[in-house]
């Protein structure tokens, strides 16, 4: 798979949005091959295989895009720049006392259920406003983004979605103050990143249409 040529092409489609490359399963040639071509986030799932695979890669600002389990947080805040997947106010608490162990300011996304799907991670839209209340007398992290995985439906349907996130996402920035700073609006992935950009993403995650189909 033309990892470069790849790379190239959609950082000139998505135009003024940022892109992040998702590397799950990936190995570091092929990542450095992405970062070459211009790609200058990367974006894992799991801690465990970033912290496995990082000295391999060239440098580069890191994201945390997976679910991050309490026992991985410590672990999270000392290697990534961003995490993307604040799923609970028990996490966020978690991340800051740590962040505040070796003196850094967390960036962090707030992750939304925009679906309100049971199966899902993620605060419910209508509980976004009371965590940021609550987020901010917390000193050690700073809110910059709202990232959203929409329902699993097919591409063109993901744009109600998408639409939702928006909305909110521009209602959201109206808190901005103190720790909040909300400026990023994380959605769209390898099969609807177009749609999301239409609808107002100015980030969106894409792995497959970069690295091809991955391999378990």
């Amino acid at each position: 798979m033309p990892v470069y040529e790849n790379t190239k092409l959609i950082l000139e489609e998505i135009g003024c949005a940022t892109l992040v490359c998702v590397t799950k399963t990936i190995e570091p040639e092929r990542i450095n091959e992405a970062i070459r071509a211009g790609a200058i986030i990367i974006g894992e799932n799991r801690v465990q295989e970033y912290e496995d695979k990082r000295d391999d890669i060239l440098p580069c600002e890191t994201h945390l895009i997976g679910h991050l389990q309490t026992n991985k947080i410590k672990k999270a805040v000392d290697l990534f720049d961003v995490i993307q997947s604040i799923d609970s106010l028990k996490v966020i608490r978690n991340i800051d006392r740590r962040a505040r162990d070796i003196d850094k300011v967390q960036k962090v996304y707030l992750q939304v259920n925009i679906g309100n799907e049971p199966q899902k991670y993620g605060f419910g839209p209508d509980e976004l406003k009371n965590a940021i209340t609550e987020i901010r007398s917390l000193r050690n992290v700073r809110v910059e983004g709202l990232m959203c995985i929409p329902p699993f439906v097919p591409p063109e349907q993901t744009r109600y979605y998408f639409r939702k996130m928006k909305a909110l996402f521009d209602e959201m920035k109206q808190e901005n103050g103190d720790n909040i700073d909300i400026r990023t609006l994380s959605m769209g992935m390898s099969g609807d990143y177009r749609i999301a950009i239409e609808e107002g993403a100015t980030m969106v995650r894409v792995g497959s249409a970069i690295f091809g189909k991955r391999e378990y």
